[in-house]
Parts: structure tokens; C-alpha cells; sequence
């Protein structure tokens, strides 16, 4: 299934987008798209059935705006250098282990918002990312197999970054990555179901019409199962939190200078295959 929310931001609803692509609203069956209704087996087939049965009303996409597919995401976890030709072009080992980093759950927006550009940056940067999104509560599992099983869906993500604030004011990597709306997500979240095998995923991400991204999951260091059984011996995994299992080559830092940084009235498109496509418009902060 394709679950998303649509609606003024704050106020949004859920929304599932059929096979035909028509939107159909899911209001009357769940009260929002969250943990919560991730977790509940039963909730989530209610939904399966009245789409099949074709009894959920449609919606007129007209105007009408895109949120996060997710609401009250308990947390943001971020692997680092999570890809082989990504830790190449950065001049970085490729890491022994996952490297971790949080973005707080407030970073997040539509996947067609516009993404503000901090005060002070030089540095703003693009990331095509794959994001899991857990929907059992995961603790210390043992096996990458098992892991997978805690996988509610799957959902692009964009990690901007303002590598100034990331690389060069000291401390660590989250002064560039917490930034007002750094977390495009959506537009919708993918069940797990529909998503065999998430090492066979292409990512692609445009500048401005320019081709700048295009990689493949299968070129990820650490695979989606053994992230999420790494993170969860360091923490509990909830339904409604996020993992962002990094980006592929092809960022602004990884060019040589002039580096081509974001700036207010750049346009950003990205997409992973079968999860959808994002566009952003820049503006400044």
C-alpha cells in the first residue's frame, strides 16, 4: 500500500493512493498515519480490505498539498558514509561500523515544501536518502532477517545538510543537520510488502534540471537489515521512528571547488525507485 497525508500542514489526513493512482481517503477508517496505526496488525488490514473492496471515497488531488506520510515520528536515526562510492568521492574509509547521527523529528516537511536555507550557510547541501520506517518495536535484535521484520514501510527522504555547520564548527555532525526543514519526506510511505528487496532500489537526485545523483542501494556498506539490527543494540526501536540509511555519490561536498552549494531559488528533485518523487524550491531562512 501507498499511505500518505494530505492537507494544510498541521492538519493533514490520511490518504492511501490506489493502484490506478487515485487518492482515497482513509479518514472514516483511521484517525491518522502514525506509529500507532503501524503497529496495529488489524488496523492496517481494515485498510487492505476496503481498498480492495473499493469502499474508500476519492479525493480531489486538486491543490491540494502533500505532508509527511508520517505523523508523531518518535525519532530520527541517520547511518553515515553509508555507501561505498559515497565515502570514495568525500576522500573518507569506508566506516567499521555504522555511523550514527540523529535528526530531530521537527526537521521534517512535505516532500513539496519549500526547504529553508540557514542564516549564514555557504554550505547547504543535497542527499537522496532511503528511509525505513519501523513499525515493531525492535530491541537488540540478533539477525539481519529478523530485522527486516521490523519494517513497517519505506519512504524517500532528503537529508540536507549544511556541511559547514556539520564539518567545521566543532562538535558534532547534528549543528548541520537539524536545521528548519532539513527532512523532506514522502510523499508517501510504502509498505514494506510492496518493497521485496530494499538493496535493489535506485536514487536519483536533480539541481536545477542537473542529473546529480544515481546510485542503487545495492551499493550501500551496511544493508537495511543489518542497520536496523545495529541500531537496536544501542536503542529500542519504536513503531513511528525513522531510519535514513544514507545517501549515494553525487553530493555538492564530493565535487571540487567551486562547489556547487544550494542557495535560495535553486530547485531540488529526487526520487527512489517505487517510493515516489520529491521537488523542493529553496528559499532563505
Amino acid at each position: 500500500m501507498k499511505l500518505l497525508r494530505v492537507g494544510t500542514a498541521g492538519a493533514e489526513r490520511p490518504a492511501l493512493l490506489d493502484a490506478e493512482g487515485v487518492l482515497r481517503d482513509l479518514s472514516a477508517i483511521v484517525p491518522d498515519i502514525d506509529g500507532e496505526l503501524l503497529a496495529d496488525e488489524a488496523a492496517l488490514g481494515r485498510i487492505r480490505e476496503a481498498a480492495e473492496a473499493g469502499d474508500l471515497p476519492e479525493l480531489d488531488a486538486t491543490g491540494l498539498r502533500v505532508g509527511p506520510p508520517l505523523a508523531r515520528i518518535g525519532k530520527i536515526v541517520c547511518i553515515g558514509l553509508n555507501y561505498h562510492d559515497h565515502a570514495r568521492e568525500t576522500g573518507a574509509e569506508p566506516p567499521a561500523e555504522p555511523v550514527i547521527f540523529f535528526k530531530a523529528a521537527d526537521t521534517v516537511v512535505g516532500p513539496y515544501d519549500t526547504v529553508l536555507v540557514p542564516r549564514g550557510s555557504n554550505k547547504t547541501d543535497w542527499e537522496v536518502e532511503l528511509a525505513v520506517v519501523i513499525g515493531r518495536t525492535a530491541r537488540y535484535v540478533e539477525s539481519r532477517e529478523d530485522a527486516l521484520t521490523h519494517v513497517a514501510g519505506y519512504a524517500v527522504s532528503h537529508d540536507v545538510s549544511e556541511r559547514e555547520f556539520q564539518l567545521e564548527r566543532g562538535g558534532t555532525w547534528d549543528k548541520g543537520k537539524n536545521c528548519e526543514t532539513f527532512n523532506p519526506l514522502g510523499p508517501w510511505l510504502v509498505t514494506a510488502d510492496e518493497v521485496p528487496d530494499p538493496q535493489k532500489l535506485g536514487l536519483r537526485l536533480w539541481v536545477n534540471g542537473e542529473l546529480k545523483q544515481d546510485g542503487t542501494t545495492a551499493e550501500q556498506i551496511f544493508a537495511v537489515g543489518e542497520v536496523v539490527r545495529y541500531v537496536s543494540q544501542f536503542m529500542t526501536l519504536h513503531p513511528g521512528d525513522v531510519i535514513n540509511t544514507g545517501t549515494p555519490a553525487g553530493v555538492a561536498l564530493g565535487e571540487p571547488a567551486p562547489q556547487p552549494f544550494l542557495k535560495a531559488g535553486d530547485v531540488v528533485e529526487l526520487e527512489i525507485e517505487g517510493l515516489g518523487r520529491q521537488r523542493q524550491e529553496f528559499g532563505q531562512a
